[in-house]
């Protein structure tokens, strides 16, 4: 149905309104997943052509000028019909047409001489409301005085002397008490929800007014709605002192690490044991060179036997530790800070970096969730700003970047906008370079740079006496405009882009829980020592493919391991979004950059810039927290396709190459090491932590090697199978034991300690763990090359690039999506298929004692090619829709 339905029912009468399931009327359909915002006015009025031409005799009004119009008048007939309304001037609804220019009722609403109509447009709200009652005049007349009003036991919100202030009030708050005329000012993004939010407050105001007696509450809670805000239970504290009591060490990391490397040596040496006794039967000091892959051998088999002690202590060891708090890990929230006793709530500034994603469908369900978060804290009593890092806007067409900057108004988003990458201009252009390959770290730099920039300014200027909160907004207004005029056009920068006590970062795809920011800022002052707090995070699905939902799984797995172990006592990891950061502890580490001489705060010379801000803040004496309290509510998209999940691990193999290696090209004058891999050896981090993150860091190697490996096995298993040493191991035995840890014990043991610790019942979570089996055996079987392209490239300093993950899903037919495949794929199936016909020609077309048939020499060599042809194809969602 449309915006309202055009038709006639049997009576002859229009169907203008639809009924929710229990009769009430529902308002002319505005669907809030297409709100109107300007810039998005040329494509509704293209697409409204016919129906607008239908209406006839409205002079020349767009459609999208009448559902306006008619959103208005419905939502005055509400006010009246909810006695919201004396009918005196300054009272009405107002709905944005576009940019300064508003739907209103009633009619004599602009005319009144209230100036309603001139400050709902100086505040660019979507909607808005105002509500007249004679409760609300009581409780205004009680608190002439206040600047807020207490709406709930947490909740306050703002009062503003007139409206000629409500330019100046908190946006985010989404309601504000004017004191001059008694009445509540409502705004919100989506009209429909106006009325509830409205309504929320009348009846918090009564609820703190009238509070019923313990006997009656549970009656109360039984029969109230579900809350228009999200509140969580919660202690608060209000002692002199803000900091937490200290918190412990625990060590059980410790004990699986030194298990694990146990169970290393004990393996090893009964690999050296075949070497004694060999050499004892048959001298031959040859044998002694196996000692050179002793290292490889130690590195890449880490991994596993960590995996194997952690799957044993998954399902024996204690878990208890995982709803408690220490030093690295939170499985509590924690008390949050009392405003009365510590005074004004820290500032958080919400730092978003943004690329070319489509506005509607990615960035505004981000904002409309930040905004709920921020309006929380805001009525909470806290602070905070959006600050969108755009590496699109000046890459776009002049339409759609006008509506983006269109929408940030709209919405108080500051924002910064640099120009596109341009090494090497032509005639009339302008230099300029977007450094690094992952662009991510340059783009934060840039725009973090411009808002220093900014408070440089406002520094320098002399604040008098009754300096106040306008003349503040005045001055930015100048500083900004002069830090933009040095930059000579080069840069693009509006709204508040200074940075708060506090940085939130997120990706464009991300959601927030309603009431968050109160909980990290406590922690974070509460805990001074910590500069990252990085939360465990869920996953927010945009399609229900096979392959985003394996993804899905994945993930939620890894967050799953990664909270066990850091609840272990191992260091919570920083993976570069849904993380608090302390302003000043990155300020601490800022370095000059030698290719510029910039201050910047990221690493632009490596790939994994998020395990570079870590290891520098550690090496200060910060620690990094892992945060898992908020059960899965911060959510991060995965990748929708599987071009873009093969992309992101080679990504993450360039980046740990990168960390530890110099190119080849680099040994002879810098070494093999890097600085900060020499760094991290040396740092103060502790010794069962760097064990981990070495053993992260080898599965790269493992996996990039093992296609190598096994086509070697393949050829010295086939032709000199038993004339071998007996330290060598087959690939079908290694096979094998990979099979039993990871897909059999791993399995069981993650499904067991889901059990355990009350994610879920155990039968469903051994089945979820199971169906996911042949989708994980196909993709990390298939990720060999690709993974050993990406170290290789790096090693012989070959250039890769990475954009932006895709963040919504391409419709595309099934022909297109083969034609894809070959042309991404073609060198990696054009080698497969050559393996597979020298497979082939070794089994039947060679001489008999060149023959190769055996199984554990076939076997391996054959899955790997398998996968390697699969990934692209069976685990591709847009090939196996069969969309013609």
């Amino acid at each position: 149905m449309g915006f309202f339905k055009l038709g006639k029912k049997k009576g002859g009468d229009v169907e203008m309104t639809e009924k929710k399931a229990d009769g009430t009327p529902l308002p002319p359909q505005w669907t809030p997943d297409a709100p109107v915002w300007p810039g998005s006015l040329a494509s509704a009025r293209g697409s409204t052509t016919d129906v607008s031409n239908s209406l006839g005799g409205l002079n020349g009004a767009t459609f999208l000028d009448v559902k306006c119009e008619v959103m208005a008048q419905w939502l005055h007939s509400k006010q009246e019909e909810k006695i919201w309304t004396s009918g005196e001037p300054g009272e009405g609804v107002l709905v944005k047409k576009q940019k300064g220019s508003y739907a209103f009722s009633p009619a004599t609403l602009i005319e009144d001489g209230s100036g309603l109509y001139e400050s709902v447009t100086q505040l660019n709200a979507r909607c808005a409301m105002t509500v007249n009652t004679r409760v609300l005049q009581l409780f205004m007349s009680a608190r002439p005085d206040r600047h807020f009003i207490q709406i709930h036991r947490t909740l306050r919100l703002q009062v503003i002397p007139s409206l000629n202030e409500l330019k100046h009030a908190q946006r985010h708050q989404s309601a504000a008490f004017i004191a001059d005329t008694a009445t509540l000012l409502v705004w919100e993004d989506e009209p429909t929800r106006l009325l509830e939010r409205a309504e929320y407050i009348q009846d918090a105001l009564m609820t703190m007014s009238w509070k019923p007696e313990p006997a009656e509450e549970g009656a109360v809670e039984k029969n109230s709605k579900k809350p228009f805000i999200k509140i969580e239970e919660y202690e608060e504290t209000e002692e002199e002192t803000g900091e937490e009591a200290p918190r412990k060490i625990v060590l059980w990391q410790c004990i699986y690490e030194a298990a694990t490397l146990a169970l290393l040596v004990g393996c090893l040496g009964a690999g050296w044991r075949w070497i004694a006794i060999e050499q004892i039967q048959d001298p031959n000091y040859m044998r002694m060179l196996f000692i050179l892959v002793v290292p490889a051998q130690a590195w890449l088999g880490l991994f596993f036997f960590q995996a194997l002690i952690s799957d044993l202590a998954q399902l024996f060891g204690p878990v208890g530790h995982m709803e408690r708090n220490t030093k690295y890990y939170s499985g509590k929230a924690p008390r949050r800070l009392h405003r009365d006793t510590f005074g004004p709530l820290p500032h958080v500034t919400i730092q978003m970096p943004v690329y070319k994603e489509g506005l509607r469908a990615v960035i505004e369900p981000t904002v409309r969730s930040i905004k709920q978060a921020i309006s929380t804290y805001e009525l909470q009593g806290g602070t905070a700003n959006i600050f969108v890092n755009d590496d699109g806007m000046q890459l776009i067409s002049p339409e759609e970047a006008r509506a983006r900057q269109d929408y940030y108004d709209e919405n108080s988003i500051g924002w910064v906008a640099r120009p596109k990458h341009n090494p090497k201009p032509a005639e009339g252009e302008r230099e300029f370079v977007r450094r690094g390959k992952f662009k991510k770290a340059s783009n934060m730099n840039y725009a973090m740079r411009l808002s220093v920039q900014v408070e440089e300014q406002l520094a320098g200027i002399r604040r008098h006496e009754q300096w106040n909160n306008h003349d503040e907004i005045d001055a930015y207004a100048v500083a900004l405009q002069q830090v933009l005029d040095s930059r000579d056009g080069e840069a693009w920068a509006a709204g508040n882009i200074r940075m708060g006590d506090y940085i939130l970062i997120i990706d464009s795809d991300t959601r927030v829980p309603n009431d968050c920011f109160l909980e990290a800022v406590s922690e974070m002052e509460q805990s001074p020592q910590v500069a990252i707090l990085q939360y465990a995070s869920g996953v927010m699905n945009v399609t229900n493919s096979f392959f985003e939902n394996g993804i899905t799984f994945f993930t939620n797995l890894i967050y799953t391991m990664i909270r066990f172990a850091v609840a272990n006592g191992d260091v919570a990891p920083f993976v570069g979004h849904n993380a608090i950061l302390r302003w000043s502890a990155i300020q601490n580490i800022g370095y000059e950059c030698e290719q510029d001489g910039w201050e910047k705060w990221w690493s632009e010379s490596t790939v994994s810039e998020d395990f570079d801000m870590a290891l520098r803040l550690q090496a200060e004496g910060y620690i990094v927290r892992l945060g898992a309290y908020k059960d899965g509510g911060y959510e991060e998209g995965v990748s929708l396709t599987v071009y873009d999940e093969l992309a992101r691990w080679e990504k993450y193999a360039y980046g740990c190459n990168e960390l530890i290696f110099h190119p080849f090209k680099d040994w002879i004058f810098k070494g093999p090491f890097t600085k900060l891999f020499r760094n991290f050896v040396c740092s103060n981090m502790p010794l069962h932590s760097k064990l981990t993150i070495m053993a992260y860091i080898g599965t790269y190697y493992a996996l990039g090697s093992s296609w190598i490996l096994t086509l070697m096995n393949y050829v010295i298993i086939g032709l000199y199978n038993g004339h071998l040493d007996h330290y060598y191991l087959d690939s079908f035995k290694i096979y094998f034991s990979i099979v039993i840890v990871f897909s059999a014990v791993g399995n069981v043991a993650l499904a067991v300690l889901r059990y355990r610790i009350g994610e879920c019942g155990l039968i469903r979570a051994l089945w979820t763990n199971l169906k996911w089996i042949p989708l994980l055996t196909i993709f990390l079987g298939g990720v060999s090359m690709h993974v050993s392209q990406a170290l290789v490239c790096h090693f012989f300093s070959i250039d890769m690039q990475w954009g932006a993950t895709s963040k919504e899903v391409e419709d595309i037919s099934f022909w297109t999506a083969a034609l894809d495949v070959l042309k991404k794929f073609k060198y990696t199936l054009s080698f497969c298929f050559a393996i597979a016909a020298g497979m082939v020609c070794m089994a039947f077309v060679v001489p008999v004692d060149w023959q190769i048939r055996s199984l554990i020499a076939c076997f391996p060599m054959g899955l790997v090619v398998a996968n390697h042809v699969l990934l692209p194809t069976v685990l591709n969602p847009q090939l196996m829709t069969f969309t013609w």
